[in-house]
């Protein structure tokens, strides 16, 4: 009589370095279509609700909707990740986003204000989910080589973000054969954008990164495998401090980059500049901040996640004196503003980013990198209700100074976490 050993049935756990790649090319496929989705809503939604409200004190309040949109879908898409994994939480905030784009086009259908800032509330769930893929790319990375997979997702957005608002006129021009206002043209693209985006994760993001992420940890607590890329770090103080520390410089750089945003089209439209002309710079804007992230994430992870935060401030301010100096009939010089702005926001994203990623332990880290998105979510929405406000009681010129000046409080935050360690 012969005996044979049992076999285990529980499959073999892919190899991270193999899967990696694959991952990385599904949510690069994944960015750029979401980034046409996203370009619409800074591109035309102010101009939307200064056409029906006829007004521009209440311009700033689209961007302040759908960034606080963007805050419920956050945690919403954060702890869909943690419990379900990246695929499910991502799919759905893009879809939810598609929805918030049709949701425009028949409140301009029908010129119903508030039916748009419902349908802009909605839309933001697009703007959330773009920014939740960054942490995606980075599950299964190696510590040293975080910030370049951030960075790898982030300018994949690039394509559809800086092609988006150039497509402006033609996106009008459709739309009018459509029936629908000119102005609403953007929301078509985007909410196909996003529709194909939600369709891409969900039929490809396969093995999903944070699961393997939890499986390999798990597997090495019990002796299984040697070397997981991301365990997560330890729930210390000095890990609180850098999760403190990472939420700060994205918080502030994201109130500063959407205030001064929001306005430059409204502050164009003023001076006489056609939509294609807003919609150039928005793209260049766009593309600044995305464009430069691999350089980015090379820089983080070759000199430093403190010394790239700080200088995301100083490049702020440059850009908030550059866009007040700007004559008002200048395309080329309010493009440069912009493009700093958009510099400064992608070495404070990539930055901060990679400082959540380090500090925040693996069992809590989509959750509670969701909660640290809702903070970025409401400073932008703060920044783009303050803008219109301020633009109004003021100037745009006051408004781009006072951006520069306040992202400058970056470096003593940096300092003192620096300091600590």
């Amino acid at each position: 009589m012969t005996s044979t050993a049992p076999t285990s049935t529980t499959p073999p756990i892919p190899d991270p370095a193999q899967a990696q790649p694959r991952i990385l090319r599904v949510l690069v496929a994944s960015q750029i279509l979401s980034g046409a989705g996203l370009a619409a809503g800074v591109t035309v939604g102010a101009l939307l609700a200064q056409d029906m409200l006829g007004t521009t004190s209440l311009a700033g309040l689209p961007s302040a909707l759908f960034t606080a949109g963007s805050a419920l879908a956050a945690i919403t898409v954060g702890r869909i990740s943690q419990a379900r994994g990246r695929r499910p939480g991502l799919a759905i905030g893009y879809l939810t986003g598609a929805i918030g784009s049709a949701g425009v086009i028949t409140a301009a259908v029908l010129d119903n204000p508030v039916l748009l800032f419902i349908a802009l509330f909605i839309y933001g769930a697009g703007t959330a989910t773009n920014l939740q893929a960054r942490y995606a790319g980075a599950d299964l990375a190696p510590a040293g080589h975080r910030a370049r997979a951030v960075s790898t997702v982030l300018v994949a957005t690039t394509l559809g973000g800086v092609a988006g608002p150039n497509l402006a006129a033609p996106a009008g021009t459709l739309a009018e054969h459509l029936g629908i206002p000119r102005l609403a043209g953007l929301f078509v693209i985007s909410g196909a954008a996003y529709a194909l985006a939600a369709l891409v994760l969900a039929l490809w993001l396969r093995p999903d990164p944070l699961l393997l992420a939890r499986d390999i940890a798990q597997a090495k607590e019990t002796g299984a495998a040697t070397d997981p890329a991301a365990v997560g770090a330890a729930d210390t103080s000095e890990g609180r401090a850098g999760v403190v520390l990472g939420a700060l410089v994205m918080i502030l750089t994201q109130l500063v980059m959407v205030a001064i945003m929001t306005m430059t089209p409204v502050h164009m439209h003023d001076h006489g500049h056609s939509t294609a002309a807003s919609g150039l710079v928005i793209g260049i804007h766009i593309g600044a901040m995305y464009l430069p992230s691999p350089l980015t994430g090379w820089l983080v992870d070759r000199y430093g996640r403190m010394n790239i935060a700080a200088a995301s401030g100083i490049t702020l301010l440059a850009a908030g004196i550059l866009a007040a100096a700007a004559p008002g009939d200048s395309v080329a010089l309010l493009a440069l503003a912009l493009a700093l702005l958009g510099l400064g926001w992608d070495f404070g994203l990539v930055s901060g980013t990679a400082i959540i990623t380090d500090t925040v332990p693996l069992a809590t880290r989509a959750k509670t990198q969701g909660l640290v998105d809702v903070s970025i979510a409401i400073a932008g929405a703060t920044g783009g209700m303050a803008s219109g406000i301020m633009v109004a009681a003021t100037s745009y010129p006051a408004l781009a100074l006072t951006g520069g000046f306040l992202s400058l409080a970056l470096l003593p935050a940096v300092a003192a976490t620096a300091y600590r360690r």
